[in-house]
């Protein structure tokens, strides 16, 4: 969109709020870069010039504005629902494989080489991959600086930077001010371990069937939801977290994240986000399916229902197999008996989490008979473990998506319903439609739409590419837990409570 500029000029001045993070409007006259719906008075066109990313402005030397914040706008959702390499990179980037594996590892996740990588960056983001590497580690340093009381020095390395002096010179930059101003305009609260923050999201956002979901299929031990709020335990790079996620009815989630290494806090906010899909943008998928008779009122009766998608795509691929067949609460059951028996214990000193869900590696030696399930799901699941393990199938953040779906639907036990379920909600593809699953054919009985996984594919075709925000829809009129925001406390019984209970 950054290049059509009479649109850009029209959406500043209106203040449309629709497109912050599509674009971006830097002002030549004062060298700052502005979000589209900035309070300020709108620039004169001819001093106008677009970026497609907060990366090329600041690469292009344009400090990001004090009044609307344009480097925490949340991202173009087009990185979010295209399969291209431009947008598998820049999850991976968001995911924070630059920092830990440079330029050159994120081209070997991508099977391209550097330059190649870099020119489709140049080409569709107006940066490479580390200028945008870079203006994630400032807006990380960012949120550490105006959020907790750390020292300045383990701000930058937290952050990601390599050294003080390349932190100063990065914050001066691209915010115009040293880190010392942005702390004393800041109110910082959080300790060290312990960083609370907003996560902006484009409105409007129905929280109901979002957290409904997380908090009534949670696996014990690994998800709760306690007093309004859901929280979960994090697998990181260099360490584990707990996320406490909790709706506002203002247009963001509160986030307190409690860090074993603050050197994750980016990619612990990343993971939160695409867990909620607070990158989606709802006013293009609402517009699609409102266009729909049938679909038509459920939009318009709560408009901005999100996809909830996950932390960890492996994680949700097993639980995913447990789950086959059987009610929510057998799958938290089985789900809840692997977390026992081989998640990596952790310590919540607010709450009642107490595991890591176990990784591929930790489950390949699984035995067999410790899985209460019949033999062929129980060897299935098996498969998909080994699978995870071995590399042979990749559900990261990164991942090609019809790559994916091949890998697994060539596994045993593995069937449309379970490749169109990992893809909706473990690979965030937005057209994703399970169409054998139960929920969606008893809605779309309900509604008068056709009755087979077939006829109903074909029917499903007017609502590409946002199909998976359509099964939000079809899964909201059924009367089950949820798709309601839960009104008690979904918690996990005491450790003491649970050898009882197996012995």
């Amino acid at each position: 969109m950054h290049e059509n500029a009479e649109h850009c000029v029209r959406a500043v001045q209106s203040k449309d709020a629709r497109f912050d993070g599509w674009f971006f409007t830097a002002v030549l006259t004062t060298k700052i870069y502005c979000r589209p719906s900035c309070p300020v008075v709108p620039p004169k066109p001819r001093n106008m010039v677009f970026y497609p990313s907060a990366a090329a402005a600041q690469q292009a030397g344009f400090r990001a504005c004090k009044r609307c914040r344009p480097d925490a706008t949340p991202g173009s959702p087009e990185w979010n629902v295209r399969a291209s390499l431009a947008a598998r990179a820049m999850r991976l980037i968001k995911d924070g494989v630059v920092d830990r594996e440079g330029v050159p590892g994120l081209a070997a996740r991508l099977g391209y080489s550097t330059r190649q990588v870099e020119r489709q960056l140049q080409a569709e983001v107006g940066a490479g991959p580390a200028a945008l590497a870079r203006a994630q580690r400032a807006q990380a340093a960012r949120l550490l600086i105006e959020t907790s009381t750390l020292p300045m020095a383990e701000v930058a390395f937290a952050s990601g930077f390599a050294s003080i002096r390349t932190f100063n010179d990065t914050v001066q930059s691209v915010f115009g001010m040293t880190p010392s101003e942005l702390r004393r305009r800041g109110r910082p609260s959080a300790t060290a371990g312990a960083v609370a923050l907003r996560l902006p999201f484009r409105s409007p956002l129905c929280p109901d069937s979002l957290f409904g979901h997380l908090a009534v299929t949670g696996v014990p031990g690994v998800e709760e939801w306690r007093a309004g709020a859901y929280r979960r335990t994090l697998r990181l790079p260099h360490g584990h977290g707990i996320a406490e996620l909790r709706p506002t009815g203002a247009p963001y989630i509160q986030c307190t994240l409690h860090l074993s290494d603050l050197r994750d806090l980016t990619i612990a906010i990343n993971r939160c986000r695409r867990l909620l899909d607070l990158d989606a943008d709802p006013v293009a998928y609402g517009e699609a399916l409102h266009d729909d008779d049938v679909l038509a009122p459920l939009v318009r009766k709560s408009p901005g229902r999100r996809i909830p998608q996950t932390v960890d795509g492996a994680e949700f691929a097993i639980r995913a197999m447990l789950g086959q067949q059987v009610s929510t609460a057998a799958a938290r059951t089985h789900a809840a008996r692997l977390v026992r028996a081989h998640g990596d214990p952790v310590v919540d000193a607010t709450g009642g989490l107490t595991h890591l869900f176990p990784s591929p590696a930790a489950l390949s030696a699984l035995d067999p008979a410790v899985l209460a399930l019949p033999r062929t799901r129980r060897d299935a699941v098996l498969a998909m473990v080994g699978a995870l393990a071995s590399g042979r199938l990749d559900l990261g953040a990164g991942s090609d998506w019809q790559e994916a779906r091949a890998r697994l639907g060539a596994l045993p036990g593995v069937g449309p319903w379970t490749v169109e379920t990992i893809a909706l909600r473990a690979l965030g593809d937005p057209d994703a439609f399970p169409a054998t699953d139960l929920g969606v054919k008893l809605a779309a009985a309900a509604l008068g739409l056709p009755g087979t996984p077939a006829a109903l594919l074909r029917r499903a075709r007017l609502w590409q590419p946002w199909r998976g925000y359509a099964v939000q829809y079809l899964w909201a009129t059924g009367d089950h837990p949820v798709n309601e925001m839960p009104a008690r406390d979904i918690t996990s019984p005491p450790p003491s409570a649970l050898r009882a209970r197996n012995a």
